[in-house]
């Protein structure tokens, strides 16, 4: 016998209620039972960052908590940062004017932990940006590409491509 417990989660402006098992992780439940495949599973140890989600607007490794601790709360995954569907929010877009992603892996949770240090603080500096994104692994970029985009989104440089 299965064991189910009913979870009701606001994921980016929408309520969904469902009957899940009370192991199931809440990266599991975002990819599997909603559809929200932005949100990637990397190391499942939280360690690598790339799970990443806004959490009652705060991040956490979605990998290690189960989907039944967020019952009644607020996520936002990377889908959720844009203002509209079909749409980039602007760090988004600074990403893809900066190049600060190759192969895309840690890219969802670099920009979940972009998006915090700016609703945080509105114009980081370099130091700001590095220490924001230092928990989060990538293999790829060397990570100066997403130090670029995140000072390109909060400065006037980012400004004239909104």
């Amino acid at each position: 016998m299965t064991i189910k417990m009913k979870v009701a989660i606001n994921v980016n402006g929408t309520l969904y209620e469902r009957d899940v098992e009370p192991r199931i992780t809440l990266v599991d439940f975002i990819r599997e039972e909603l559809g929200f495949t932005g949100t990637h599973v990397g190391c499942e140890h939280g360690v690598c960052g790339a799970c990443s989600v806004l959490l009652n607007d705060e991040p956490v490794r979605s990998c290690c908590m189960f989907a039944v601790q967020a019952d009644g709360m607020e996520i936002t995954t990377v889908e959720g940062l844009a203002p509209e569907r079909g749409q980039l929010s602007k760090i988004q877009d600074a990403f893809c004017e900066k190049h600060a992603m190759q192969c895309g892996f840690c890219t969802p949770g670099m920009l979940i932990a972009c998006q915090d240090l700016i609703n945080h603080v509105p114009h980081p500096t370099e130091e700001q940006v590095r220490e924001a994104i230092g928990g989060n692994l990538c293999r790829c970029t060397g990570y100066q590409q997403i130090v670029d985009a995140v000072l390109y989104a909060t400065t006037d440089e980012g400004k004239h491509h909104e």
